[in-house]
């Protein structure tokens, strides 16, 4: 007999159905085909046990389950369910109309029970996609693709829930999950809030300018002084992610596995730091199997790399394109993957080894040239794609007792939100822009216009700081956004001004 039903597999961060079919016929050896992996063939023991356990029999008839499209990797041990349910209908074990109405995908433990799965999301998607009635899968991941509408999601915990329920015996109720209601009462909870920082009136500035035009920005100032603190405010004052990219950003740690079990929807944007031991595999992504890194975990929200001269040289040049990109291409022989990665990064750094260079109390013990080299460990191509340099001093006793109640992160958000607003409509004819910061040249050119003075002064700049040509861009881009804070249909001298005292590693003072 033949059995068939639908699993799934995840390249990148889509999902692609595949069909499972099984058949019982003459001979008596087990054969699964279609390119699957180790652990898809060691299935065999995995259902075996679990039939039996739950007092089925495995047949002992030829069998082979067949895996199409047979040319594209089968990877991991969540074809156990499909695989079991297929071997017993085929077997006359249990009697369905429905099995080639469902996705299933769920890896069984030796008992029968179902253990979680990595790419729901994706997987649900697919199936709703490809007009299929339903998706079986472990009840932990059913509010995760819950999310997913016009699609039943049926969460089981063990092989005997998803048999009752194909045979009609138990019927269970489909998850449903009100994703625009989660998403409106979970878009703006944050425990920090920038009204807890005493002080540092321009870094908040250069954030607020940063959060406003989607601007990559380093903060450089000694140890105590408050730059991760201030870093992980930064998404308090973001625009809240829209549906789209909740869904988008939901789907990319569903497939890393990095979504809780009792996850829905992310609806704030993410905040990823990771340590400077990081691999480049892990920063950018890739491996054998090609995963998304910590750039692509990190997309519609912020990359924030703490002590950036520590981080491993390589790591940090490889992520150069994906910052001009804003999406990651991993290439192997048979496959090439993409992994989206529209990051804003955030950076900080001690101006020197020892971290006291321009400290206004404690006296640095570093010599020029140990400077230089500490500096020289970030690269000129990836300081020049970091728009806003912002240096970080160290707040005194009396700002850090003061009972001043300081500005709270819901002002500052509408700010940014109202010069979104304005980048929204200026790009409305350019669905892959979104803000100042993803300008190209020619839109640079067309919206960044400066005045006679303006051109003078940038002239200057480029002359004394021995600009390059994209840290001119640069210039322009976070000008722009200054005057969009302002309200200002064109850049003014002031603006300009502003944006250029942004550029405060690329003077020489660092190393004098």
């Amino acid at each position: 007999m033949l059995a068939k039903t639908f699993g799934s597999a995840v390249y990148g961060v889509d999902a692609q159905l595949i069909t499972i079919e099984t058949s019982i016929g003459d001979g008596t050896k087990f054969f699964i085909v279609g390119l699957p992996d180790s652990a898809v063939k060691e299935s065999q023991q995995r259902v075996e046990a679990a039939i039996k356990y739950n007092d089925y029999y495995m047949p002992r008839n030829g069998m082979v389950v067949n895996m199409a499209p047979a040319d594209l990797k089968k990877e991991g041990a969540a074809y156990d369910l499909p695989i079991a349910l297929t071997t017993l209908e085929a077997s006359g074990q249990i009697q369905t109309d429905i099995l080639q109405q469902y996705l299933i995908m769920g890896e069984l433990a030796l008992d029968g029970s179902i253990r979680p799965i990595k790419g729901a999301l994706p997987m649900a998607i697919a199936a709703r996609n490809e007009g299929l009635k339903g998706f079986i899968l472990p009840k932990s991941n059913a509010n995760e693709a819950g999310i997913v509408n016009q699609l039943e999601v049926i969460g089981v915990d063990h092989l005997k829930d998803a048999i009752n329920h194909l045979c009609g015996h138990k019927t269970i109720p489909p998850t449903r999950i009100e994703t625009r209601e989660i998403f409106v009462n979970e878009s703006t909870l944050f425990q920090d809030d920038f009204s807890q920082v005493q002080g540092q009136e321009n870094v908040k500035r250069g954030l607020e300018i940063a959060a406003a035009g989607g601007h990559n920005l380093i903060m450089i100032g000694p140890p105590g002084a408050g730059k991760t603190m201030l870093a992980k405010r930064l998404p308090s004052i973001l625009p809240p992610l829209n549906l789209r990219e909740a869904l988008e950003t939901t789907k990319i740690h569903s497939v890393a596995g990095r979504l809780k079990s009792d996850a829905r929807l992310i609806a704030t944007r993410p905040f990823r730091a990771p340590h400077h031991s990081i691999s480049d595999t892990a920063l950018v992504g890739g491996g054998t199997i090609p995963q998304a890194g910590e750039i692509s975990l990190a997309h519609n929200g912020i990359l924030f790399l703490d002590e950036l001269p520590e981080f491993k040289r390589t790591a940090l040049e490889v992520m150069r394109q994906p910052l001009e990109e804003r999406k990651v291409n991993i290439s192997r022989a048979k496959l090439s993957v993409n992994f989206p990665s529209n990051f804003m990064l955030i950076a900080s750094m001690n101006p020197c080894p020892c971290g006291y260079f321009n400290h206004p109390e404690k006296e640095c013990v570093c010599n020029p040239n140990l400077r230089h080299r500490y500096l020289n460990k970030i690269s000129g191509p990836l300081l020049d794609r970091i728009d806003l340099h912002v240096e970080v001093t160290p707040v005194n006793f009396e700002q850090l007792t003061s009972e001043q109640l300081e500005e709270k992160s819901d002002r500052i958000r509408e700010r940014v939100m109202l010069a979104r607003e304005i980048q929204h409509q200026r790009f409305e004819d350019f669905p892959e822009i979104h803000n100042n910061a993803m300008m190209t040249s020619t839109l640079v050119r067309k919206y960044c216009k400066i005045d006679h003075d303006g051109k003078q002064l940038i002239k200057s700049a480029m002359e004394k700081l021995g600009l390059s040509g994209r840290a001119f861009d640069r210039i322009l881009k976070v000008s722009r956004t200054v005057a969009d804070l302002a309200h200002s249909e064109n850049i003014k001298v002031e603006h300009l001004s502003e944006a250029i005292q942004y550029r405060s590693l690329d003077r020489s003072m660092w190393t004098d």
